[in-house]
């Protein structure tokens, strides 16, 4: 009986209790505005793309850089923003920040990079407090056309105190004031260095005067996605280094036949040469030592001198200009150094065919880096052009100074 009368009581309790839920539920009902949010806030939540708004629009195809990126909340406020980007294979994060509303978000760089595929992660809580996410991607504009800057000196060189920064292009650049402003160069210790342009496709950088010996160089291109004429776009973020070690200039005097070589300025010889012949005067003026070859082949034809001369094996070759200027070695005129005018525009030193350390060319070749600076005076011939070679010193610091297309 007792068993009865418990069975009883409990089945007495629950009719309370669902009676209890089902008046909660109708005063859910009829005094609020439908289900309950995430958050716990009334109403059914909107859309995500209704509460986040995120441009470019998802799915957007070659987007051009002058687009904006951006993340908009109209009606309530964003919790957290991620932007990745993908481009050459790797990812990196988007770097930006949210606005003192909590409204908006804006990347730190203003600016797409090409070629690229952005992916847009969005947390926000709407205008009731309900939190929303959204996910979306869009990829940008891929140029048919790019450029790219071959740099002098090489990268880890070790130079002499007269390099100058050269950059060739390889293409026709028009916007020379962008492509400028995305290159530095910049030294430790600091010395004032400017950027000169040679015509439409190369820039040059040096300092007033030379550099000091030990000075570290950094070349910053910073060309990615750099507009450098219409429809041509720049492909390269790169550092390339140098650093200047001892100082050596070379004073060649057509006149006399001599050239005196200074090491940190005291004098370490003087050089007997021969310099070009007076139908061929070598030019007057400062030129830098470009290239250094053991041995190398000089052929009449390639500088415009027709079948003059065509030697396979001049030894301790030093290429001072673009047009064929050379310090070489010279085993064929023995007695010309010292004496007699008798090349085509180069400076000869002595030397034996095959080359030898122990001749002044080979004592010349040994002692000497690419960057140091030879100078000729005496010579019938005109100063060397400025953009012949890296000429550039031959220019007052004025007159380098308004070949920037910075103004």
């Amino acid at each position: 009986m007792r068993h009865v009368q418990g069975r009883a009581r409990r089945t007495g309790v629950a009719p309370a209790a669902v009676l209890t839920w089902a008046a909660l539920l109708a005063g859910c009902s009829f005094g609020g505005s439908g289900t309950l949010g995430p958050d716990g806030a009334p109403g059914k939540p909107p859309a995500p793309e209704d509460v986040i708004h995120v441009t470019p629009d998802d799915d957007s195809k070659a987007v051009r850089p002058g687009r904006p990126l951006r993340v908009d909340v109209p009606d309530g406020r964003l919790r957290k923003v991620t932007v990745v980007r993908s481009q050459d294979a790797q990812e990196s994060p988007v770097p930006g920040h949210i606005g003192a509303d909590g409204r908006t978000w804006r990347p730190d760089e203003d600016r797409l990079a090409l070629a690229a595929t952005y992916t847009v992660d969005v947390v926000a809580l709407d205008s009731d407090g309900r939190r929303s996410a959204r996910h979306t991607t869009f990829t940008t504009f891929v140029p048919d056309r790019r450029f790219i800057g071959y740099v002098t000196p090489e990268n880890r060189a070790v130079v002499g105190t007269g390099m100058i920064v050269s950059i060739d292009f390889g293409r026709r650049i028009t916007d020379r004031a962008a492509v400028e402003r995305a290159v530095r160069v910049s030294a430790r210790p600091p010395v004032e260095i400017r950027p000169h342009w040679f015509g439409a496709g190369r820039l040059d950088f040096r300092p007033e005067r030379y550099w000091k010996p030990g000075t570290e160089v950094t070349v910053d291109l910073n060309l990615r996605d750099v507009q450098g004429a219409p429809g041509v776009y720049g492909l390269q973020d790169k550092t390339f280094a140098f650093t200047v070690g001892r100082s050596q200039t070379s004073l060649v005097d057509a006149a006399t036949h001599t050239m005196q070589v200074r090491r940190d300025g005291r004098l370490l010889a003087t050089v007997p040469i021969t310099a070009g012949s007076p139908r061929n005067p070598t030019y007057n003026g400062k030129m830098v030592v470009m290239d250094m070859r053991d041995v190398t082949r000089m052929n009449g034809r390639t500088v415009g001198f027709g079948g003059e001369y065509d030697i396979p094996d001049v030894p301790h070759a030093l290429k001072l200009t673009d047009s064929g200027t050379f310090v070489h070695g010279n085993y064929w005129s023995p007695d010309a150094p010292g004496r007699i005018n008798v090349s085509h525009g180069c400076v000869g030193l002595r030397d034996v065919k095959g080359g030898s350390p122990a001749t002044p060319a080979g004592w010349f070749f040994d002692r000497s880096l690419v960057g140091d600076v030879i100078e000729v005076v005496g010579s019938t011939e005109k100063t060397v052009a400025p953009d012949n070679g890296l000429g550039g010193w031959n220019l007052t610091w004025k007159e380098w100074k308004a070949g920037s297309a910075v103004k």
